[in-house]
């Protein structure tokens, strides 16, 4: 079990006045974090680079899990604790040649992309000045895993004009297409997709995720939907936000948020992620 910082009043590299203290900590976060999936499957570089060492339709969910793990020490913890998260994290790239600044580039943009369009499309407060502070504040984040920092989008402009540049290399391989029925139908033990609400659960999420792609992502899947398509969503975006809302807060705070408000001696409630639109 990782040991936190419960006492040094460091509010690291962000702080509880961040937007992205509020964005990651928001549920809307996991529908966001499961669009960031299916964006980056379609970069084919990548595809080929993760599937060299993972089968990408082993354990979404687990991969989600991590990747939730890791952004929660850089965003909540110490200056200390997120450099080391970081370093770890470069290591096991680097051990898996996963470290290619071109394909470090394209997840980070696809990560921030979702987690500002699930935030805003699940009806939570995010105002544009909010989604440009959101973006320079991930700056942070991109130089942590190993960007290059000069390449890394600050405004929300930057990381449109990113992905206007990135389009005609994305398409649509075996190996996104391997990613996309992982995501969408997961392993699971008969035991817990029959006995369980997992599977319906997890089918909600990931249908929603890929439902908030943009349009042209939708095209490359041959699944563009209807007109209505982009309404549905954030309309299921908004109805999984307030279920997920629902469940205690003690239960859905992470470890990293508690640690770092004792540090900084917030009370439980004591935070901007709680802002609804």
């Amino acid at each position: 079990m990782e040991s936190l910082d419960h006492s040094t009043p460091d509010p690291g590299y962000f702080g509880p006045d961040s937007v992205s203290w509020r964005i990651h900590h928001d549920p809307a976060a996991v529908v966001g974090g499961i669009r960031a999936l299916f964006l980056q499957s379609l970069h084919p570089e990548v595809m080929l680079g993760f599937n060299a060492v993972t089968s990408t339709r082993d354990d979404p969910w687990g991969r989600l899990s991590r990747t939730g793990a890791y952004v929660n020490a850089i965003t909540y913890g110490t200056i200390v604790e997120a450099d080391a998260a970081a370093a770890r994290v470069r290591r096991i790239h680097a051990a898996l040649h996963l470290d290619d600044p071109e394909w470090l580039l394209w997840v980070h943009c696809g990560a921030v992309d979702s987690w500002i369009v699930g935030h805003s499309r699940a009806g939570a407060s995010l105002t544009n000045d909010d989604a440009d502070r959101y973006v320079a504040e991930q700056v942070v984040a991109a130089r942590l895993i190993g960007c290059e920092v000069d390449r890394v989008p600050s405004t929300v402009h930057e990381l449109q004009e990113y992905f206007a540049r990135v389009r005609p290399r994305l398409e649509v391989t075996p190996e996104t297409r391997e990613a996309v029925r992982g995501l969408l139908w997961p392993p699971m033990a008969t035991r817990i997709a029959l006995l369980t609400p997992a599977r319906p659960a997890w089918t909600a999420l990931s249908v929603t995720g890929f439902a908030l792609l943009p349009r042209w992502a939708r095209r490359m899947f041959a699944l563009p939907g209807l007109p209505t398509t982009d309404i549905q969503a954030s309309i299921a975006a908004r109805t999984l936000r307030t279920i997920l809302a629902a469940v205690p807060e003690g239960r859905r705070t992470n470890p990293h948020l508690s640690a770092a408000r004792l540090r900084l001696g917030l009370c439980a409630g004591v935070t901007t992620a709680t802002r609804s639109g």
